[in-house]
């Protein structure tokens, strides 16, 4: 009986709690955006690049991620000194994948770019 009791009591309580957390956006803070390429991909956050199949989104973004693991910038950029304070520092990576295989896609793929595929985790759904 006092088992009855006790799931009863949990039931309960797990009714009262709120299926919905809300944020009330007066107590949200407003934040700046730190741009790896502007406007389009933001540093730290999630980023869904999208088309149809063989538009060269997988290979954009594995050039990409084997810029970002070198330590190199995205995209060119013009430099009036030869000095080495503005290189750009090694990071990890997170990519995910649904579609193309680890060994025969994405990992030689990563090869070619140059990759340093140690600074790279991949969640993917194989």
């Amino acid at each position: 009986m006092e088992n009855k009791v006790t799931e009863a009591k949990k039931t309960v309580q797990k009714r009262m709690e709120p299926k919905l957390k809300l944020i009330n956006m007066d107590k949200v803070e407003v934040e700046q955006i730190e741009w790896l390429l502007y406007p389009f991909i933001p540093y730290g956050k999630v980023t869904i690049i999208q088309g149809d199949p063989g538009e060269g989104k997988t290979t954009m973004v594995l050039q990409i991620i084997a810029k970002l693991t070198r330590g190199e910038a995205i995209l060119p950029t013009v430099s009036l000194t030869d000095d080495k304070e503005n290189a750009e520092v090694p990071v990890n990576v997170i990519y995910q994948t649904a579609e193309d295989g680890l060994g025969d896609t994405i990992k030689p793929r990563l090869l070619a770019a140059g990759a340093d595929c140690w600074l790279l985790m991949i969640q993917t759904s194989h």
